[in-house]
């Protein structure tokens, strides 16, 4: 049997995302591990680690070299975590199927204490997203933010290692990694709206590679696709990247879509709301009106400056 080869960063939580894909390829289709080839490819963001990457370049940092090897054809599939998938993909590449969504709330992590309104005044607080160092310093403008870069153990050594007295991770990540017991806190998806795209494994193909399409479908999920088309139209409206604080989370529930976004300045003392409703198949739609219409409250000052 022909092997189809799934091309993955090499990180933990990476390499259990595209284990979870295949196994759910596996299962689906009556396939052998055999079958499938997991390939490991450093990208520039695994190698960039002195620096945040609205420095360095942005999200494609992490899917550049996976794009790369996918266009030339080295791998057959890519497995992405959603939220580091850049809004436009390169030419003759499509993310064309969605696992079922993990809980996409984040997850604080403290050394002495469980919550972050519990932090001493003054306290380190670690995080490498602009989103999350924002909301934090709007709901702590006290705290000291300060940059968490590398992958989910790093971090968490770095807490023990008293670099900070706490750390906010997905808690998605975390499930999927068996580490949902060092989590002291779940943060509120209102007070603290996740990252588009966040707890979503997103699937990149070959667009027309028909063969690989049709597996796909199989462990394609509906409701993850149009919350994603939502949170992704909304991001590129905005033309988000990893120099803007924007949060976006869509709901779907008896075929009618949810969605709440926001925008927020890097110090997190200005930030503007929107919600949006409507049916799930206009998805994309009601991202960019959503879209159109936060921009229209902040006004279009509102990213001058820290874009």
């Amino acid at each position: 049997m022909q092997t189809l080869k799934i091309g993955t960063r090499g990180s933990p939580l990476a390499l259990a995302q595209a284990h979870e894909t295949q196994a759910r390829l596996m299962a689906a289709h009556g396939m052998p591990a055999e079958a499938f080839g997991v390939v490991v490819i450093s990208t520039s963001g695994d190698r960039i680690q002195d620096r945040p990457l609205s420095e360095a370049g942005g999200k494609g940092l992490f899917t550049k070299e996976i794009e790369e090897a996918l266009l030339a054809g080295t791998i057959d599939i890519a497995v992405h975590s959603s939220k580091d998938m850049p809004t436009v993909l390169p030419d003759g590449l499509e993310l064309s199927a969605f696992l079922p969504r993990e809980d996409a709330r984040d997850a604080f992590i403290g050394k002495a204490v469980e919550r972050i309104v519990d932090l001493p005044q003054g306290a380190k607080v670690g995080s490498s997203s602009l989103r999350r160092q924002a909301l934090i310093r709007r709901m702590r403008p006290d705290l000291d933010v300060v940059m968490f870069r590398g992958n989910v153990q790093t971090r968490l050594r770095k807490l023990e290692e008293g670099v900070a007295g706490g750390t906010i991770l997905a808690y998605a990540g975390l499930k999927r990694l068996g580490l949902g017991h060092v989590v002291t806190d779940l943060m509120p998806l209102d007070a603290f709206p996740p990252a588009p795209g966040q707890g979503a494994i997103g699937i990149e193909t070959r667009i027309g590679d028909s063969a690989v399409d049709k597996m796909l479908v199989a462990i394609h999920d509906v409701p993850t696709g149009q919350a994603l088309a939502c949170e992704r139209a909304f991001l590129a409206a905005l033309d988000g990247s990893c120099r803007t604080p924007i949060a976006g989370y869509a709901t779907i529930a008896d075929g009618t879509l949810t969605f709440a976004g926001l925008i927020i300045s890097p110090d997190g003392t200005q930030s503007h709301e929107v919600k949006a409703e409507g049916p799930a198949q206009d998805a994309a739609r009601i991202g960019m009106d959503a879209a159109k219409t936060v921009r229209a409250k902040a006004g279009e000052t509102f990213f001058d400056g820290w874009v």
